[in-house]
């Protein structure tokens, strides 16, 4: 079957970006031009997905008016002739993508937010992805997991090398290695300290994963942080099925934290076709004055 749907799990708080979070999304921060949740959406329609699902909370209307369409803006720019800005607001949701919101009563975990999409989700594989997690490839992260998938037919889970003192902030994947780019996973864990973490390979925010998770996560009791684990629900799983590991081609900016945050809008800038050249000059003569 095929990879049709994606779950966003957009209803966390955004603690960490505190006060810029307190009024609006932590997924609609903006990095150059474009907020947080729009690159993961691209991201995942550009790997054949049309049906997102946005798993969101108290206070996130922002996202779904992203994603709507804005009358009184549309009309605006037509009548000022400004066709370029115009294409730009009809390119956010194309004509054949879908939008689908279901509200996180409580704040449980990524496991429980996953959960609360069970219904829409019918028998059938689907994707996962962290929108504070930015990943960029020549060729999209998904598309290259959606591909792994159809020649492996098991769950994929994104994953890179951390540093060993990282390994707490991650989920960490053990198993064996198949070549030099996926591993069947026999092993995984919730943030691990560094002494008990069984390799070096932690869970980027990318998934794709098979229905069966759904009942794991149901029966997974509270896990690290008194949450429900998205990582407890993939261990139940390894139980029954394959879950391989994919080592993807591409960079990762964690936009949970500042540091990335910045980082992403540096480095997106500068490749960014018509901003890129001026802002490197820019920070050129920053640097020389330094």
């Amino acid at each position: 079957m095929r990879v049709k749907k994606a779950i966003f799990p957009v209803a966390g708080l955004g603690t960490r970006f505190l006060p810029a979070t307190k009024a609006m999304p932590k997924e609609m921060l903006p990095v150059v031009d474009k907020p947080l949740i729009q690159y993961a959406v691209e991201e995942a329609y550009a790997a054949g997905i049309r049906q997102m699902i946005f798993v969101n909370g108290r206070n996130k209307r922002a996202i779904p008016d992203h994603f709507d369409t804005a009358y009184e803006l549309e009309a605006e720019l037509e009548n000022a002739g400004k066709k370029e800005l115009l294409d730009v607001v009809h390119s956010i949701k194309p004509d054949d993508m879908e939008c689908i919101y279901i509200r996180q009563p409580k704040a449980l975990g990524l496991g429980h937010a996953v959960l609360c999409a069970a219904s829409v989700v019918v028998n059938e594989p689907f994707a996962v992805l962290l929108a504070d997690d930015l990943m960029v490839g020549e060729k999209p992260i998904l598309k290259q997991m959606v591909e792994q998938y159809e020649e492996w037919r098991a769950s994929i889970l994104a994953v890179q090398e951390v540093p060993q003192e990282h390994t707490k902030r991650y989920g960490i994947v053990a198993g064996t290695p198949v070549n030099d780019r996926v591993m069947d996973v026999s092993h995984i864990v919730e943030k691990p300290s560094p002494d008990k973490a069984p390799s070096r390979l932690g869970v980027a925010g990318r998934y794709v994963l098979s229905y069966d998770v759904f009942d794991e996560i149901r029966r997974q009791p509270r896990g690290v942080g008194g949450e429900i684990q998205l990582t407890d629900g993939i261990a139940g799983l390894l139980r029954r099925q394959k879950v391989f590991a994919y080592r993807y081609e591409g960079k990762r900016y964690d936009c949970g934290s500042k540091e990335g945050f910045l980082e992403a809008n540096v480095e997106l800038a500068l490749a960014h076709p018509t901003l890129g050249p001026g802002f490197r000059d820019y920070l050129t003569t920053l640097a020389q004055g330094l």
